[in-house]
């Protein structure tokens, strides 16, 4: 339930004044994004009188200024694009087409708006009280909530969860202004689309959001400090968005370190050096996506003791979410990378139930990861490079999209799977894929890693046809040297 805030005192003859009050929680949780709300609700299942302190909007940024809009804003552009490029070559024609950014921001708004009040729903249904304000610990058992008319509320808490996420990172020089040169969140929200963008960063959220503005129309330019896109993916998946967004008219840059800015009321002039020596580029806008920090300061984390990484902002957690504080838990981006909404959800949980004393553990083989392009990207468990660095003997095979019944029949053939399998013991490594729906399919290689299968077990799994999943199969038969929808080539005396 939503617990009132009492009313404020009132003076003799005046009006009513902001003021300090008090009560106690069993659990209470700092932060209302994906690890948080998690975490409240289940410990309100588990019967904890739970209350979690929230400044801005329920959801965190992944559901307000995210995963959800952000992905909203992809389908959009991804429809729009597809009328006008490959509807009339399987005879959909829509010559009169527009896009409307208005229409499309005000949807937008309305799936994140439901989907908030959904999480409100949830939180209401396991008893959870939400209080509004910003919250600093004031001791390891207590702490301070500022309202924004000013009032304070004193907590008392047996136990705590940390659940504050991560902020955009700041680049000295490269500040974001809300205008000319913006953030992620900023981009999800902007009123006009610009003739042209730069995008300073080749990450997830410069890559989504670079194709996002390339299909509504806009000239746009991506310059990454490392060597490829989507640092740390499999390479081959890094081509295949590379190649992708050059047929989108994307210019990409890597190895390439920005040096200055100039702001001009006409646009911005960017200075880099990369492998061609020192360039400028000229846009009307800058996106800086250049990564992220947790966002552990202002917390009063010193005054409870907490330990937090002093060059990294992480707060330090064991596998039950654990602080070196015993009453204080941390989950999601604030703990420790990856920063993804679903390893936020799974820690939330954990750190509930450890309160609740479950017996409990944050642990895994591999965690899936997607990227929201088109082809879409996934990737489970280690790359080649990844498994030759951990002295196992590694081999992995590609299944193409082409030799696949479901991706001719809607129009998607550009896209693969690759599996990665140990030659020694069979045991299934790690799967990469591009192509459409694999984030849909991803989880179920995941779940073969997690349970130790080989990739034999993968290949004897049936797959429904025709499904994109079938590739995951295939890429397993094809590894095994058993390929059936791909021509069989030479096949070793061990059946590979």
């Amino acid at each position: 339930m939503f617990w009132p805030r009492p009313p404020p005192p009132v003076p003799d003859g005046g009006r009513p004044t902001a003021g300090t009050y008090a009560r106690a929680a069993e659990v209470v949780v700092v932060g209302g994004g994906p690890a948080g709300y998690m975490a409240a609700i289940r410990a309100g299942q588990l019967g904890k009188k739970v209350v979690l302190v929230e400044r801005s909007d329920l959801g965190g940024e992944c559901l307000n200024r995210g995963c959800i809009p952000s992905k909203a804003l992809i389908h959009a552009a991804r429809l729009y694009s597809s009328l006008r490029g490959e509807g009339p070559e399987i005879g959909v024609r829509a010559p009169s087409v527009t896009f409307d950014l208005a229409a499309t921001m005000a949807w937008k708004s309305a799936v994140v708006a439901k989907e908030r009040a959904g999480v409100v729903t949830l939180l209401k249904a396991a008893g959870v009280a939400v209080l509004p304000g910003e919250a600093r610990f004031t001791g390891p058992r207590s702490l301070d909530v500022r309202s924004a008319d000013g009032g304070h509320e004193r907590i008392d808490f047996a136990a705590a969860v940390i659940a504050t996420g991560a902020v955009p990172t700041v680049i000295p020089g490269f500040e974001t202004d809300g205008r000319q040169v913006l953030n992620a969140w900023e981009v999800l929200s902007m009123p006009d689309l610009p003739r042209s963008m730069l995008v300073l960063g080749g990450g997830v959220s410069g890559c989504e959001l670079g194709e996002f503005l390339a299909r509504a129309g806009v000239e746009v330019t991506i310059v990454e400090l490392l060597p490829q896109l989507l640092p740390g993916l499999d390479a081959d998946l890094s081509r295949e968005i590379t190649s992708a967004l050059g047929r989108l008219g994307v210019k990409v840059h890597v190895g390439t370190r920005a040096t200055s800015l100039v702001r001009e009321a006409e646009g911005l002039t960017l200075a880099t050096t990369g492998p061609e020596g020192p360039a400028e580029y000229r846009a009307e806008r800058l996106f800086v996506t250049v990564g992220k920090r947790p966002a552990s300061r202002e917390l009063g984390l010193e005054d409870a003791g907490v330990a937090v990484d002093p060059k990294t902002g992480f707060v330090g957690v064991d596998d039950r979410m654990r602080t070196n504080v015993p009453t204080i838990y941390a989950a999601g981006d604030v703990a420790r990378p990856p920063m993804l909404a679903h390893k936020s959800y799974r820690e939330g949980v954990v750190a509930a139930e450890a309160i609740a004393g479950l017996p409990t553990r944050f642990q895994f083989q591999a965690m899936p990861s997607v990227v929201f392009t088109d082809p879409e990207l996934a990737t489970v468990g280690l790359t080649k490079a990844d498994a030759e660095s951990r002295g196992l003997h590694p081999r992995e095979a590609r299944f193409p999209y082409a030799a696949l019944g479901r991706a001719h029949a809607s129009h998607a053939t550009d896209g693969w799977v690759k599996v990665v399998g140990d030659d020694a013991s069979g045991l299934l490594l790690g799967v990469h894929a591009a192509g459409e729906s694999v984030g849909e399919y991803i989880a179920e290689a995941a779940h073969a890693i997690e349970m130790g299968s080989t990739v034999r077990d993968l290949a004897l799994t049936i797959h429904p046809h025709p499904t994109f999943s079938e590739a995951l199969q295939e890429a397993a038969l094809l590894w095994l040297g058993e390929p059936m929808h791909v021509a069989r080539r030479r096949v070793d005396a061990g059946g590979r």
